[in-house]
């Protein structure tokens, strides 16, 4: 099982920047990607970014050049910087996380942090 858990969400007017953190705990050998996805009112979760265990990192287009996804690896802990913050990124942000089991690829998610962008 692989637990996670996501903290920095908040209110911020257009513009401004936000540090979304998530600590992963439990069994996470084996994690082939993390990263971050999102849920805006009455739309579909997307993906935001993610970074693979060779640390490949992909982005959604809508974000590229403003958001940068990071890790430590010494605290299990996945970040997403957001700068130049829109109205339109106001959603839920989701960490996900991807692993190899035994019985197959199993995917976990956190429990979401809400992220407000005043315009």
């Amino acid at each position: 099982q692989v637990r996670l858990v996501e903290s920095g969400g908040g209110l911020v007017q257009a513009g401004g920047s936000l540090r979304l953190s998530c600590a992963a705990s439990g069994s996470t050998f084996r994690i082939n990607t993390i990263g971050w996805h999102r849920q805006a009112p009455g739309k579909q979760r997307e993906m935001v970014a993610v970074i693979s265990s060779g640390d490949s990192i992909n982005y959604a287009d809508s974000v590229k050049g403003r958001f940068t996804i990071s890790r430590d690896n010494a605290k299990n802990t996945v970040y997403l910087q957001m700068n130049s913050l829109k109205p339109e990124d106001t959603a839920v942000y989701y960490c996900n996380a991807d692993k190899t089991t035994a019985a197959g690829t199993r995917n976990y998610w956190g429990q979401g942090t809400q992220v407000t962008v005043s315009s």
